[in-house]
């Protein structure tokens, strides 16, 4: 016989369990996003990148107004980025046990000291050396937005936070770039950056109005360069980010003598608008998905960047195939650094991802370096048709080994 009292009690265990697993649903279910504190993360990058990218839209201004060439303003970019890379892993060893906000806000206070100094310099030289220390505060900012926007959730949302925290790169590229150009021939470069240090100044409200404080790392969570480095899998990330982003970077960088030949060059603006379009859209879709499909984000967006460069070599003489390829280029990038960036973080830990993100912060600004390097030697010396051969070479290693580093960079599960 069943003893009436057990079998009340087994019901009301299981009645008890029930509603715990309710409970633990329905406080999964009410988690939120600190949208307005990820977005003040958002808007440092797309100052770090307006920064970065507005000079290339203003160089005749510029030449002008510093009484140099052309050339010469372009290294104004050149100098940016030699100060990101080599900024980017000192900065962050030196300075991970510092509390986070009072660093970011240094950071930030940074770029308008900087820009404001490009906006009233007259001489060459101080400008460029206003752009370099710009530049190391960009690096500094790369290396902390990923952890820091992962602190600010538990781990069912750290993928989908760090997406709405790199959204600021691809609005800066397809809307700031040139809404920043328009201005400054409407009101001058050097106003340009005056409203740069405008929004830094709002920047640094809006960060001590909304984003959460965390403390830095004891000395025993520090880990060394060669602890994160060794880590398993974080190799073969870096090496699919330096070979994704040198393809990228080289049809990115020139791509106007690539459209030349079938009269698009006029229509560059048109052409990065619908790149960046479709960008955005990707990056909506990345953070619906990434933290349950991590490593088929990844695969996919290769092997559809691959199916560019392929159209590209079969089809660029074809304005249809061409934007059609541009908006698959768009789809497969947008969400790249949002990927790559919660790949390293996971292969490298809580404890180690304040180190690994200056190390892609360092190979992402060697891959646009190499980028412009390489490209600029394929269109002296081949021509820009050889770029889709170039970009397949490329984008195959990368997918290779993304293939092959299912175990640890990129595992099945997450």
């Amino acid at each position: 016989m069943i003893d009436p009292q057990m079998h009340l009690k087994e019901e009301i265990k299981l009645s008890q369990r029930s509603s715990s697993a309710g409970k633990l649903q329905s406080a999964d279910a009410s988690i939120k996003l600190p949208w307005l504190a990820l977005l003040a993360l958002a808007m440092t990058g797309f100052i770090c990148i307006l920064t970065e990218t507005i000079p290339a839209g203003l160089l005749p201004l510029i030449g002008e107004g510093l009484n140099i060439s052309k050339g010469l303003a372009g290294q104004l970019v050149t100098s940016y980025a030699i100060g990101s890379i080599v900024a980017a892993i000192p900065f962050a060893m030196f300075t991970s046990g510092f509390r986070r906000r009072p660093l970011l806000l240094a950071i930030i206070a940074v770029f308008l000291v900087f820009n404001t100094v490009t906006a009233l310099s007259a001489s060459y030289v101080l400008t460029l050396i206003a752009r370099f220390f710009a530049g190391m505060a960009a690096g500094a900012a790369w290396g902390m937005i990923a952890g820091y926007a992962r602190r600010m959730v538990p781990e069912i949302l750290k993928g989908r936070a760090l997406a709405v925290a790199m959204v600021g790169t691809p609005i800066a590229l397809t809307f700031g770039v040139p809404l920043g150009t328009m201005l400054g021939d409407l009101i001058g470069w050097r106003a340009v950056f005056g409203l740069m240090s405008l929004l830094t100044l709002i920047l640094i409200g809006w960060v001590l109005w909304k984003v959460p404080d965390y403390s830095g790392q004891t000395t025993n969570q520090r880990m060394t360069f060669r602890q994160v480095f060794v880590m398993p899998g974080l190799r073969s990330i870096l090496i699919v980010v330096f070979t994704w982003m040198l393809a990228h970077n080289i049809l990115y960088t020139y791509i106007s003598p690539f459209l030349e030949p079938i009269g698009l060059s006029e229509r560059v603006d048109l052409v990065l608008l619908v790149f960046g379009i479709a960008a955005l859209i990707s990056i909506w879709i990345v953070g619906l998905l990434i933290d349950r499909m991590l490593r088929p984000l990844v695969l996919i967006s290769l092997i559809g960047f691959v199916l560019v460069s392929v159209a590209l070599w079969v089809g660029g003489t074809s304005v249809p195939i061409v934007y059609t390829a541009v908006v698959l280029w768009g789809l497969t990038f947008g969400g790249a650094a949002t990927l790559l960036q919660t790949a390293q973080a996971n292969a490298s830990g809580e404890e180690g991802v304040d180190i690994a993100m200056p190390i892609n912060t360092t190979v992402w600004n060697l891959a646009i370096a190499g980028g412009g390097i390489v490209g600029g030697a394929l269109l002296e010396h081949v021509g820009a048709q050889s770029f889709p051969v170039a970009l397949l070479i490329l984008l195959l290693v990368a997918l290779i080994i993304a293939w092959s580093a299912k175990r640890h960079g990129f595992p099945s599960k997450q």
